[in-house]
């Protein structure tokens, strides 16, 4: 006799426990935001890089911030020892070696010309890279330094990029410069961010993932975001200006640019270039440029054959 087993199978169903769901959702944040610390880490970090060394009669030399920070220098002289002088803060990534052409340039031209190494770049003391907000100090050493050297003569300062931010949003506000020569200067440090992230993702990504890194400045440097906006900056400048940018530079827009020159308040010009993204209006040596700031110094500083 066969005894036939009925079976029953009782299907369970699966519960999902919200609160796994909340650890693994805040695991993500948590891991979203670790790495973006990093990025922000790799993307501040400072770099020693090859410099080429002075040729009389100029010559290197350093100076020394308070805090700490050892300035590398090249100056070269001008035509007399009262001659207008210009100042050339080089940009991101870069150094003053990436100046030493158009300081060359202008140093024929009769002007005595200071190029320093921003901390963090070249032979500088290599340190976080802070936007422009400490770079300023070393910016205006050498400012005092080139004024004193020449006999409170007029100097000028181009500032290119993070040099030109540089110039503008230090703690004692824009540097009292005869003259100001801004050249691929971001408006804003979250337009800057944005732009540079929308270079290799599409924007409307970059747009939200910008935030993860601009609002970083609170605890890399004690300020938020909005602290580091040249554009506000510079309606606190008083003297003539000169902005300098690309009608194809993906990095600083032309937008941008002009926000700028409309931000300035007395004797502003405005040149765009046509051509070129962001590196190449940082290291600008046509004619067209120079003509520009020749005219640009003859207008405001002088010729270089003042002096005595």
């Amino acid at each position: 006799m066969m005894v036939g087993l009925k079976l029953r199978c009782q299907h369970r169903p699966v519960r999902v426990q919200a609160g796994s769901f909340g650890i693994g959702f805040s695991a993500a944040i948590a891991a979203g935001l670790t790495a973006s610390w990093f990025v922000g880490s790799f993307m501040t970090r400072g770099r020693e890089t090859f410099v080429d060394p002075a040729l009389p009669p100029s010559r290197d030399f350093d100076l020394e911030s308070p805090d700490g920070i050892t300035i590398a220098a090249t100056f070269r002289p001008g035509r007399h020892s009262r001659s207008p002088s210009v100042l050339l803060l080089h940009g991101f990534r870069a150094s003053r070696q990436a100046t030493a052409a158009n300081a060359m340039w202008l140093a024929s031209l009769g002007y005595a010309t200071l190029s320093i190494d921003l901390r963090g770049h070249g032979q500088s003391t290599i340190a976080p890279c802070t936007f422009g907000l400490k770079e300023a100090e070393e910016a205006r050493i050498a400012f005092d330094w080139l004024k004193k050297r020449q006999g409170n003569a007029p100097v000028c300062i181009i500032g290119i990029s993070l040099g030109g931010a540089a110039c503008l949003i230090g703690d004692a506000g824009p540097i009292p410069a005869d003259a100001l020569v801004l050249q691929g200067v971001y408006s804003d440090i979250r337009h800057a961010i944005r732009n540079r992230i929308a270079r290799y993702i599409p924007r409307i990504v970059a747009t939200l993932l910008e935030p993860l890194l601009s609002f970083q400045t609170l605890l890399r440097l004690g300020v938020s975001p909005s602290r580091l906006a040249p554009v506000k900056a510079l309606s606190q400048y008083d003297g003539p200006v000169l902005i300098i940018g690309g009608q194809q530079d993906r990095s600083t827009l032309a937008t941008e640019t002009r926000a700028l020159y409309a931000a300035a308040k007395d004797g502003e010009k405005l040149m765009l270039s046509p051509d070129g993204d962001h590196i190449d209006i940082c290291r600008l040596t046509s004619a067209t440029y120079r003509d520009c700031v020749k005219a640009f110094l003859a207008q405001t500083i002088g010729s270089a054959d003042i002096g005595n």
